[in-house]
C-alpha cells in the first residue's frame, strides 16, 4: 500500500497545490532526468532568485507576462518587487550582467518555480515548475537544431513514448505580412485566425481587404503549411518575398542538422505557428505528447532579449513545464518511481544504542534507514512501515541475539546475526 495521495487538500489559493510524497518523488525524478540530458550537452546549472525588482524584471517581459506578474512593495528599499513569471528573462539578465565578461557561448540550465496571475475561472496553474536551458552567444541553424534535438532527447529520457516537436519560423510569417497593407487591428485578427488554423474565417477577413492576389494567396496558405519536410517545397511554391525564403532556407538547414542527430521522426513543421510572435526572432518549437492538450515544452530563438539588460547577444533555448510532464506521464512513472524507504528499525530491548548503532552503520552504507522511536507494539510498527512504504523492518533485541528482518510487503522474515545484519545487501533481498 502506498502513501495516500488522496488526503483532503488544505484551503489553498486557486492555481497552487501540495505535492505529497509520491507526486513529489515523480517530480524530482523528472527533474533529475532532464538535468542529466542538459549536463550531457554541456549545460551548467544556475539558480535564479524568487524575487526581483519589478523595473529590472520588466525589461525582459513581454506585455502578456507583465500583466500576469505578482508585485508588491518592498519595505526595505521602497521599490516594487515582483515574483518572476518566467525564468528566461532572469537568465538573460544574469548573462548580460554577471557573466558578461566570460567567453561566449554560455550554456546555462535551470529548474525553478515561477508565479503568474491567471483569470479567476481559467482553472490554470499559477505556481509553475520550469526546467530548461538557454544557449547564449550563438546564432545560426546548428544552435537552433541543438535545442530541438535536446528537447527530443529529454522527452525520450523522461519516458515519453508518443510525442512530436512542432517547428515554426516567425520570420516566414513576417515576410508574408510585410507585403500586405493591412492595418494593425486586422493584421492581429489575421494572425489569430492563422494560429487557430481557421481558413474559413481567414478567407472572410481577406475578402474585401486591399491586397493583391499574390499577397492573399500567401496569407491563405499559412494555416495549411503543416506536415513533414515536404512543407518547405509547398511553402517555396507560394511565397515570393525574400524574407520568407530566407526563413525557409534557415528551416532547411536546421532539418539537415536534425537528420544527423536522428530525431526527424519526431519533428513536424508548422509555418502557421505564431505563438511568441512578438518575442521570438526566428525558429520556434513546441513539444506535444499524445493525450495532453497543452504543450509540455516550448522554445525558440530570441535575439533581442539580452540587449534589454545592456549586452546584446543572440540566444535560443527552451523550457519544460514539469506539471504538464507529470500530468502526461503520471501512470508511466508508477512503474519507475516508488518512494520507498529501505528499512525501519524496531527495538524490543531496553538498550536503544544497538538500534541506533545499526541505523548509523547502514546509513553510512547508503541505505535510507529510520528508527521507530515511538513506543508501540511490533504489529503496530509493521503496520506503520507498510503505510509509509518501507521495504523492510528489522527487529533488534540485543547484540548477542539474532536480528529478525521482515519484508514489509509479504511479511516473510529471516533471522540474521548481528554482523550479518551490519553487512547486509538490502538491494539483493526480495520484498515480495
Amino acid at each position: 500500500m502506498r502513501f495516500a495521495d488522496t488526503l483532503p487538500e488544505s484551503d489553498l489559493p486557486k492555481g497552487v497545490k501540495d505535492f505529497l510524497p509520491l507526486k513529489a518523488a515523480k517530480a524530482e525524478y523528472l527533474q533529475q532526468c532532464l538535468q542529466r540530458v542538459y549536463a550531457a550537452w554541456g549545460f551548467r546549472p544556475v539558480v535564479t532568485p524568487q524575487l526581483e525588482y519589478l523595473d529590472v524584471l520588466e525589461r525582459g517581459l513581454g506585455e502578456g507576462l507583465r500583466e500576469r506578474t505578482f508585485r508588491f512593495d518592498d519595505r526595505q528599499s521602497g521599490r516594487l518587487l515582483a515574483f518572476p513569471p518566467d525564468i528566461t528573462p532572469q537568465i538573460a539578465r544574469i548573462a548580460a550582467t554577471r557573466m558578461s565578461g566570460l567567453p561566449m557561448p554560455l550554456r546555462l540550465s535551470y529548474s525553478g518555480r515561477v508565479l503568474r496571475h491567471t483569470e479567476q475561472q481559467a482553472g490554470k496553474d499559477r505556481d509553475i515548475f520550469q526546467s530548461g536551458v538557454e544557449l547564449i552567444g550563438l546564432d545560426g541553424p546548428e544552435a537552433d537544431a541543438e535545442m530541438i534535438a535536446m528537447a527530443v532527447e529529454a522527452l525520450a529520457a523522461v519516458g515519453a513514448q508518443e510525442f512530436t516537436v512542432d517547428i515554426g519560423q516567425v520570420e516566414f510569417f513576417r515576410g508574408v505580412m510585410s507585403r500586405s497593407t493591412l492595418d494593425q487591428a486586422l493584421a492581429d485578427r489575421v494572425a489569430d485566425a492563422i494560429l487557430r488554423k481557421d481558413s474559413s474565417e481567414l478567407l472572410n477577413m481577406l475578402a474585401n481587404a486591399d491586397l493583391d492576389d499574390a499577397a492573399k494567396e500567401e496569407i491563405l496558405a499559412l494555416p495549411k503549411l503543416y506536415g513533414g519536410r515536404e512543407v518547405l517545397d509547398r511553402a517555396a511554391g507560394v511565397v515570393r518575398n525574400d524574407r520568407s525564403r530566407r526563413a525557409l532556407d534557415n528551416l532547411d538547414q536546421v532539418l539537415n542538422v536534425l537528420d544527423v542527430y536522428g530525431v526527424l521522426d519526431h519533428v513536424t513543421l508548422d509555418l502557421g505557428e505564431l505563438r511568441g510572435l512578438n518575442y521570438h526572432t526566428g525558429i520556434t518549437f513546441q513539444g506535444f505528447m499524445a493525450g495532453v492538450g497543452r504543450t509540455v515544452c516550448s522554445g525558440g530563438r530570441y535575439n533581442n532579449l539580452t540587449a534589454k539588460y545592456g549586452s546584446a547577444a543572440p540566444a535560443t533555448g527552451f523550457t519544460f513545464s514539469l506539471l504538464q510532464l507529470l500530468f502526461a506521464l503520471d501512470k508511466t512513472l508508477d512503474t519507475v518511481v516508488e518512494p520507498f524507504c529501505d528499512l525501519l528499525i524496531f527495538s524490543t530491548g531496553v538498550n536503544l544504542k544497538l538500534a541506533q548503532e545499526l541505523a548509523r552503520t547502514l546509513r553510512q552504507r547508503g541505505y535510507s534507514v529510520a528508527r521507530d522511536i515511538i513506543d508501540r507494539s511490533r504489529a503496530d510498527a509493521l503496520d506503520y512501515a507498510r503505510q509509509m512504504n518501507y521495504r523492510f523492518m528489522a527487529v533488534v533485541a540485543g547484540r548477542d541475539q539474532e536480528v529478525e528482518l521482515i519484508s514489509v510487503r509479504s511479511e516473510s522474515s529471516e533471522k540474521l546475526s548481528w554482523e550479518q545484519m551490519k553487512q547486509i545487501d538490502l538491494t539483493a533481498k526480495s520484498i515480495l
